[in-house]
């Protein structure tokens, strides 16, 4: 990663024009190509930037010694950056990022509620996880204590869009006549409102999951409130 800080202009032509007057800004050139030009504020949201694959070409004024960067995409698009002072100029190899590692992801629950699965009611019994289907597989396949099939969907945080996964997988199961009919439950460590009423439209079960006390790190039994 290519790390520069330096009074700039930035100007962009695409789908659109947009111009930032010269001031002091963090550019970065990141190894998949990518290049943002960042204030001191906004948060994560850099002010403009170009999404890779994307030409870099850098030209140098012989007598100022000014910069001037034109960064176009395949699409056409150019991000004019004209460095009229460089105050920071550095690059640094970060090697390979072994990506983001949630805690309490789908996977980590799937597997804590398969050991688990009498959570659900007394009587219940694991048949699979990730049980497939032609669309994809369904993270649990159980039965309740009457022996009834039971298609769970399990989601960190739940929201429609995972009630309409379900509903699909649901249709599709309730075609086998070896394991129809199947009910379904939605289950994740919070669902949304808007997720409940769609889900009690389709007939699906919801089920709260307390993730700290299915890793036996607490004890919903010994809290106040």
């Amino acid at each position: 990663m290519r790390i520069v800080v330096a009074r700039c202009i930035v100007d962009y032509a695409g789908r659109l024009s947009a111009h930032l007057p010269e001031a002091v800004r963090v550019i970065m050139v990141k190894a998949d190509g990518s290049v943002l030009v960042h204030a001191d504020g906004g948060s994560y949201k850099p002010l403009n930037w170009m999404s890779p694959p994307c030409n870099v070409t850098v030209t140098v004024d012989e007598v100022s010694a000014a910069q001037e960067w034109r960064v176009e995409n395949k699409a056409g698009e150019i991000l004019h950056i004209q460095l009229v002072e460089v105050i920071h100029d550095s690059e640094h190899d970060l090697g390979v990022d072994p990506g983001l590692v949630k805690d309490g992801v789908e996977a980590h629950l799937q597997a804590l509620l398969a050991d688990q699965i009498e959570r659900l009611g007394p009587g219940w019994t694991l048949v699979r996880r990730e049980y497939p289907t032609a669309i994809g597989p369904v993270d649990i396949m159980c039965r309740d204590g009457d022996g009834q099939s039971v298609a769970v969907e399990i989601k960190r945080r739940g929201e429609i869009d995972g009630v309409e996964q379900l509903t699909r997988y649901l249709e599709l199961l309730n075609r086998d006549p070896l394991i129809a009919p199947v009910r379904g439950i939605f289950a994740a460590q919070e669902i949304k409102p808007q997720a409940r009423t769609l889900a009690a439209d389709r007939g699906i079960d919801c089920v709260v999951l307390d993730y700290d006390a299915m890793r036996g790190v607490d004890d919903p039994g010994s809290r106040l409130f």
